[in-house]
């Protein structure tokens, strides 16, 4: 057991010193923090007021009231609100065309300008009838802007296509008022706290940490072994320690420095998620701009039964890439010898958007007893509803002897694979090192 732990520290003191791993420990969580401060601070740049020219042929209180709806209009919310659009309008019964026209002249012009407007705005007798406006500008390619000047100007028509009727419009608005319909988690009768939305993204977020680091460093694991067959370390190593010892101690090492990485992003999201706001303001970005992130809360139960599925499918899984990296002596063989393992984990990943919508179904309840799948669907499927402990039990159970069959076979494999060299191992190889490993 001694040479393990030497094997397993070798491991993680080696992955842990390089600098790919320092590089990509600090970037990663950087790079996640640029997805969600960069939209902000975009949209806090980029969404400034608007100087609108509105080109007035309606003949009547048309244009007056769409100038009063966009200059009501507001970016971001509360104090720090500002104005979406400055608004200058044209009377121009019978001559609309020839106004427009001498109003482009001095539109989307540079911001140096000292006069210009941002687009034209015309609406005609015609807007009411048909819901039909004419906007000219630059910025005609953005569809967010676009839209929010619909929605702006949209209840003004509608108003004065009701009023022309006779209908009145505060009693059309009541009967239209949309329906919110908020959602609560319910879990062994009785209600939580919740909702659709944080059900969601915890899910998710399991299934994606066990794919990203099936990914990551399972292909480490893979490639290690690689490393060491062309470097020939691994005859050293022979010398001293059994090939399932070897195997052993490289695929707990690298889970730990897994652990290692994950736990300190997951420390960085946290801070990060409790901070935003600030953080946000010190890059100059509205902390509304953006959506706000935190991560989904885990009872102690849902995270004890998340990190034994966890380890029982890394190790799974990390041996079958010991193996497949046994067999090969080249980096372009092993990514072909790889496809098999690789559709498992993604047919993993992606079965849980399947179990989301039916997490107590016949297939659910198939996968739960499925060693390949069960780390993916176990967890998932107890952050919805927590499975019955007999349930649980057999599938932690049937997991483990799934995961101890791989490892068997992996390890018979790697025994006399990673001694081998010159060729990559066909199926006939396989089966005749797992007879007579």
């Amino acid at each position: 057991m001694r040479k393990v732990w030497a094997i397993i520290r070798r491991e993680v003191v080696e992955r842990v010193r390089t600098r790919a791993f320092l590089i990509s420990t600090l970037l990663f969580p950087l790079l996640m923090a640029g997805l969600v401060i960069l939209p902000g601070y975009l949209m806090t740049r980029s969404t400034g007021t608007k100087a609108i020219a509105l080109v007035d042929a309606s003949g009547d209180s048309l244009g007056i009231q769409v100038q009063r709806a966009m200059l009501a209009a507001r970016i971001g919310k509360g104090d720090e609100a500002r104005a979406k659009y400055t608004v200058q309008r044209f009377p121009a019964p019978g001559r609309a065309a020839e106004l427009r026209d001498s109003l482009v002249a001095f539109t989307a012009l540079s911001r140096k300008a000292a006069q210009g407007f941002d687009g034209i705005l015309m609406v005609t007798d015609s807007t009411v009838s048909t819901g039909r406006a004419n906007y000219y500008g630059a910025n005609v390619a953005s569809f967010d802007e676009m839209r929010d000047l619909e929605q702006t100007i949209r209840p003004i028509v509608i108003a004065k296509r009701l009023s022309s009727i006779g209908v009145d419009l505060g009693t059309v608005t009541q009967a239209v008022r949309p329906l919110n319909l908020e959602t609560t988690k319910v879990s062994n009768g009785k209600l939580t706290a919740e909702s659709g939305g944080s059900t969601f993204a915890l899910a998710y977020a399991m299934g994606f940490i066990l794919y990203f680091a099936l990914l990551l460093f399972g292909v480490q694991v893979m490639t290690s072994v690689i490393e060491e067959k062309t470097s020939r370390i691994v005859e050293i190593l022979a010398s001293s320690l059994t090939p399932f010892q070897m195997m052993l101690g490289k695929v707990v090492g690298v889970g730990l420095v897994a652990l290692i990485q994950l736990g300190i992003w997951a420390s960085i999201a946290a801070y990060f998620g409790k901070n935003q706001g600030k953080i946000m303001a010190a890059f100059g970005a509205t902390p509304g701009a953006s959506p706000a992130f935190s991560l989904p809360a885990m009872p102690i139960k849902l995270l004890l039964v998340f990190f034994l599925f966890f380890a029982l499918g890394f190790l799974l899984y990390a041996a079958a890439y010991a193996a497949v990296g046994a067999m090969c002596s080249t980096h372009q063989d092993a990514q072909q010898m790889q496809m098999p393992v690789m559709m498992f984990v993604l047919a993993g990943f992606f079965s849980t958007f399947a179990l989301m919508r039916d997490p107590n179904g016949t297939a659910a309840h198939v996968l739960t007893f499925v060693p390949m799948l069960s780390p993916f669907a176990v967890p998932l499927r107890y952050s919805i509803a927590p499975l019955p402990p007999l349930e649980l039990a057999g599938s932690a159970v049937v997991t483990l002897l799934g995961m101890l069959l791989v490892v068997w076979v992996a390890s018979r494999i790697y025994r006399i694979g990673v001694l081998s060299y010159g060729k990559k191992a066909t199926l006939k190889d396989m089966v005749r090192w797992i007879r007579t490993a």
